[in-house]
């Protein structure tokens, strides 16, 4: 009986292997992305500066500096001066007398 649909012995792409076809087109597209960087950071610049609404021109500020400093990382720090007191947890059966 034939088989049919379904994952097959020795079919598809080998695992480890790279999709050739997706990285040439992610390659190219970011190509002709660059070409457009200088139009596209005049654009930020004019909306920063120009436009009427305050979330526009935080959003086109907030864009440029991304792209000329890079996102701020998120650290944290967590630092415990109190010395560390351990706490007793005692189960005591309840009778029901008071």
């Amino acid at each position: 009986m034939a088989s049919y649909g379904g994952m097959r012995e020795g079919s598809g792409r080998p695992a480890g292997a790279s999709n050739k076809a997706t990285s040439e087109l992610k390659l190219n597209l970011s190509e002709l992305a660059r070409e457009y960087t200088n139009d596209a950071l005049n654009t930020l610049v004019d909306v920063m500066q120009s436009s009427q609404s305050d979330s526009a021109r935080i959003a086109a500020a907030t864009a440029i500096l991304d792209r000329g400093y890079g996102r701020p990382t998120k650290t944290t720090a967590l630092e415990v001066n109190a010395p560390f007191v351990p706490t007793k947890i005692q189960l005591v059966a309840h009778t029901g007398m008071a």
